[in-house]
């Protein structure tokens, strides 16, 4: 029997802190119920002090899921704890999970705190904790640029104090795997009743090693491994969850370990992710990339055709991946269409079936062929989408080589028509002008990408935005046949997550 390794998903936490990814309530549930099929052991679904948006999200997630353990993050004070109690209480198996800093730089210059002073909020915290719940898990934020016998005093003092899992960061992506697994061993060895606690790990990405890293602690004796879909996280992200699983899964000779992973899910969980956050999936990441089970030379091409193997070391099947991709036409009925969509995860109402049926529809008559991709997009575009403040009503662009770029638009904000009109050195210019003036928004475009969702001339546009506006970023992301109108609606999706998040600020912890 090989021995299980508890993967503890902080997508909706962690992830969520990637610039830009900050999520609405519905689009939370819909990734909760993913990862409940993907077989997460622990959900860490938010930070519930970090405003009302992530309480009620974690409190309803906590009510929804029955098979899996649903975590709430808090700082060492009552009210953190007792916010993430209140969120998290609604679950049968849930999980509070508090966090403080033990690195002398974060406990000078952050905390204010001398080492006795984090040694006892940190045990009283716990001790409070566990008169709500049974279960309570301690980070040491910064934990591998900590003291190693004061990280092993905490450590050892919290255990005492209730803790189930002690949680080892690498908060800043700092270690290297050799180093990372040698703390491990010693926090081990030199924490007395270690034995009584299941031993975590949270790496981040800074140096590109966070799987590497979190794959050598689990080989050093951590039985947790905090990770996030498509490595999703501030900064550079957090360890990836398909690598280790996978990295887990398909050498078995060098891990001898198991997990819950549903690993067929991977794919169509990442490809959630990306929708609903509007962060693409770089092509040649590993396991999900678009380029992951690709071959180009020809070489490979031969050796592949003659036997997988030879160039393919996981089947791609093996993480949910159908090689036929073309299902749907305009002939396809509501019932194929609410079946598919089942496949790839989506569970929809009828409401939303019948609003994601009726673009198909249109969709179908431009296209000869819907793609995987292009469902994705409708699903994102009907109902996974932020409240919108602003809607899209009309849009007509002129352009040419004698033409001066102007566009016509009218919007709906909160359901009253406006129309203006713009110009610029461009049909989108002009479009995003127009539309900035009737929003009135003061945002600066940071970024603009355009790719094609799949082949061929009829191929659905995909385009993606990130707009700042008063330190505050978001993502918008838009798809249409016609790249302009695609443009459009990107931009309307960020204004209208900017307009989210004003009023649902982003998680601030590490």
């Amino acid at each position: 029997m090989s021995e299980e390794i508890i993967i503890f998903d902080t997508t909706l936490r962690d992830g969520e802190q990637s610039p830009g990814a900050s999520m609405n309530t519905a689009e939370k549930m819909r990734l909760a119920g993913q990862m409940e099929k993907l077989g997460v052991d622990v959900l860490e679904a938010g930070f519930p002090a970090a405003s009302e948006g992530d309480f009620e999200a974690v409190s309803e997630i906590a009510g929804k899921l029955k098979k899996i353990q649903v975590a709430a993050l808090c700082r060492t004070n009552k009210n953190d704890i007792d916010l993430a109690w209140n969120a998290v209480k609604h679950s049968a198996n849930n999980r509070i999970h508090i966090f403080l800093a033990t690195s002398e730089l974060h406990m000078a210059e952050k905390l204010k705190m001398t080492r006795e002073q984090v040694l006892t909020a940190a045990v009283e915290s716990v001790k409070y904790a566990k008169t709500l719940t049974a279960n309570v898990e301690f980070s040491a934020e910064d934990g591998s640029r900590s003291d190693r016998d004061f990280l092993c005093r905490v450590f050892e003092a919290t255990i005492a104090a209730g803790a189930n899992t002690i949680n080892l960061p690498d908060t800043v992506g700092y270690s290297i795997p050799f180093e990372f697994a040698e703390l491990v061993k010693y926090v081990m060895k030199h924490t007395p009743n270690m034995n009584k606690a299941i031993l975590s790990v949270h790496c981040h990405n800074d140096l590109g090693l966070a799987t590497a890293n979190t794959l050598a602690a689990i080989e050093a004796g951590a039985r947790q491994a905090e990770v996030t879909i498509n490595g999703i996280g501030e900064r550079a992200g957090n360890t990836s969850m398909e690598e280790v699983v996978m990295a887990i899964h398909t050498r078995p000779n060098y891990f001898p370990y198991s997990t819950h992973i549903v690993t067929e899910q991977l794919y169509p969980t990442s490809r959630l992710v990306s929708t609903t956050t509007g962060i693409m999936v770089q092509p040649n990441k590993a396991i999900v990339g678009a380029n992951a089970f690709a071959h180009e030379a020809g070489i490979h091409q031969h050796g592949v055709l003659v036997n997988p193997m030879t160039y393919e070391i996981m089947k791609p099947e093996t993480v949910g991946l159908n090689a036929n991709k073309l299902v749907l036409g305009k002939h396809s009925g509501r019932h194929a269409l609410h079946d598919h969509l089942k496949e790839m995860g989506y569970d929809l109402s009828p409401g939303e079936l019948n609003n994601v049926f009726k673009k198909f529809k249109d969709l179908a008559d431009k296209k000869k062929h819907v793609m995987d991709e292009d469902l994705e997009a409708l699903v994102q575009e009907g109902i996974l989408r932020t409240t919108d403040v602003f809607k899209l009503e009309y849009l007509h662009v002129s352009s040419g080589t004698t033409v001066m770029p102007m566009a016509s638009v009218v919007l709906a904000i909160n359901e009253r028509p406006v129309k203006g009109a713009g110009y610029g050195n461009g049909p989108i210019d002009a479009a995003y002008n127009a539309i900035a003036d009737l929003t009135g928004t003061d945002s600066e475009l940071l970024r603009f990408t355009v790719s094609a969702l799949t082949g061929g001339t009829d191929a659905q546009g995909e385009v993606t935005v990130r707009l700042r506006e008063n330190g505050i970023t978001a993502l918008g992301r838009g798809t249409d046949a016609d790249i302009i109108t695609a443009s459009a609606k990107a931009y309307i999706n960020g204004l209208n997550r900017l307009e989210y998040l004003k009023q649902h600020p982003p998680s601030i912890a590490s």
